[in-house]
């Protein structure tokens, strides 16, 4: 899979997290903050081999920009 850099965060500050990458397979994947609010958790159903990130807005309004 080969992936391009879309766009980090603003609040990101020295780091590339959270970030937005764009995949060769018509995919996106999403560097972020690992969810561990159990009330957040709570309303998922999150199978084992996956995990819920959350990334703030501007990193999202990236895409519908590109789109």
């Amino acid at each position: 899979m080969k992936l391009t850099f879309i766009r980090k965060t603003v609040l990101s500050n020295q780091t590339n997290c959270p970030s937005l990458y764009r995949t060769d397979r018509n995919t996106f994947v999403v560097q972020g903050w690992r969810v561990s609010d159990e009330e957040a958790l709570s309303q998922l159903d999150i199978p084992p081999h996956e995990t819920v990130v959350e990334v703030p807005v501007d990193v999202l309004a990236e895409i519908a920009r590109n789109a």
